[in-house]
């Protein structure tokens, strides 16, 4: 699906004074995907703003217009370890989930349009679960996604901005929420990370030494029609609100 393959314009905001004349912590990103970029229809003009807050948060917001009948599905691929980086894997992690349905995928990891209770599989985190319990269960989507890289139904209203998942360090306390607009969340447990990616201070990722939280509208959902449409029209406004909030237990 459409996403942002480059940043164009960058523009930094950074130390400067917002329109309110206080300091803004934020960075503004602004990229034009032209008409026929990776064969879909018109131009698209994308602006996402990272905010930090005095709350500990890390505010994603997402804005996007087109020319023609599009297609578009923006989210956010940062890699966590609450540990800290190269501070071994993550399997320990207590993960809540907040979704009863999860997208099973095909061995491609492309989802098979079906919507699959969570509770009874390998696939339920409707309670703080270590993410390591069931990651090497016997279960075709456990292998075919060499562990969890999947998307959940979240439990939600349609563009409500409500809590989608919580994780927890058990070592540290650290805690991350993710909060957010979007009605699904792909939970990636780092299956194929395998250490040829070298993180700041040299750190090295290696396998299941990071997940990714991923708050968006379910893949491939033009292929599905029982999934959200990801449809962006001219005249409309592609928006959406992801947050990671920071705390330590």
């Amino acid at each position: 699906m459409r996403y942002m393959a480059g940043l164009r314009d960058f523009i930094t905001y950074f130390g400067k004074k917002d329109e309110s004349n206080e300091v803004a912590s934020r960075v503004i990103l602004k990229y034009l995907s032209k008409d026929g970029d990776e064969n879909y229809p018109g131009d698209l003009n994308v602006k996402v703003t990272y905010s930090l807050t005095d709350d500990n948060e890390l505010v994603i917001d997402y804005e996007a217009t087109t020319n023609s009948t599009t297609v578009v599905n923006l989210t956010h691929h940062s890699f966590f370890n609450l540990g800290g980086a190269g501070n071994g894997d993550i399997l320990d992690h207590e993960l809540t989930i907040y979704a009863d349905l999860f997208t099973p995928v095909d061995d491609g990891l492309i989802p098979t349009g079906e919507l699959k209770p969570v509770m009874g599989t390998s696939f339920d985190f409707t309670k703080p679960t270590k993410i390591g319990s069931h990651i090497n269960d016997v279960d075709v989507q456990i292998k075919n996604g060499k562990g969890f890289d999947h998307n959940w139904v979240l439990r939600k209203q349609t563009n409500e901005f409500s809590l989608a998942a919580r994780v927890k360090e058990p070592t540290s306390g650290r805690v991350m929420e993710v909060w957010t607009t979007e009605p699904g969340l792909q939970f990636y447990s780092g299956n194929f990370l395998d250490g040829t990616d070298i993180g700041k201070g040299g750190k090295i990722y290696d396998y299941r030494t990071a997940f990714c939280l991923e708050a968006q509208h379910f893949p491939d959902s033009p292929n599905q029609p029982a999934f959200a449409s990801t449809v962006l029209k001219p005249g409309d406004v592609y928006k959406q609100r992801t947050v990671y909030k920071f705390s330590a237990e």
